[in-house]
């Protein structure tokens, strides 16, 4: 069995788009790619490093796949780029793409089928980065084993967000925290069955 892992960059509050660059993802007229540049410091590059250290498959959505490939094949093995170039991509799409950045997998059909017989193989942990409408999917199917949740000093006040209208409610349970130097809360997190509510 295969464990799911999601990292996403987050904004106080909740906005993941585009943390990367101004080009990244305008979609909805968004105007404030790249929020968490600024905010990067040695620890945050340390767990980074750390979390792709070990062997890893990525799971992507179209756009994200898009962006990931655009540069990284270019990039030098020094800046982090030879384990995403090294990994398999399990990209999934409702179309039949091309999928130049290789080693590649078209994931097509009922998404949340088809993830879920890809984690009951065998292999490495999969990796989820950014790809907004892919975890939407995930969520919905309870696929996700954990969240690496990077939390950013910032208000972006419109944006897409990770958990936006529709998710199911649900508890989380932390298992590690770190914060960076810039004030980044980098939290991990497990399912932990369902919201329970009470009165005080």
């Amino acid at each position: 069995m295969r464990e799911l892992l999601v990292t996403t960059f987050l904004s106080l509050d909740g906005v993941m788009q585009a943390p990367g660059g101004p080009d990244e993802d305008e979609e909805g007229g968004f105007a404030h790619g790249g929020w968490s540049v600024h905010s990067w410091d040695d620890t945050m590059g340390q767990i980074m490093g750390d979390a792709m250290s070990a062997p890893f498959d990525l799971l992507l959505g179209r756009r994200t796949y898009d962006i990931f490939a655009a540069y990284w094949p270019t990039a030098p093995d020094e800046s982090g780029g030879k384990p995403l170039n090294d990994a398999t991509k399990y990209v999934v799409s409702r179309g039949r793409p091309t999928l130049d950045w290789g080693p590649a997998v078209l994931v097509g059909g009922d998404a949340g089928e088809a993830i879920a017989e890809l984690k009951r193989g065998d292999g490495p942990e999969l990796q989820v980065h950014g790809s907004g409408n892919l975890i939407q999917t995930l969520l919905r199917h309870g696929l996700v084993d954990r969240f690496r949740l990077w939390t950013f000093p910032v208000v972006i006040g419109s944006g897409k967000r990770l958990f936006a209208d529709g998710t199911i409610p649900a508890g989380l349970r932390l298992v590690d925290s770190t914060v960076s130097t810039t004030g980044v809360v980098i939290g991990t997190y497990e399912p932990a069955g369902e919201l329970v509510t009470g009165s005080f």
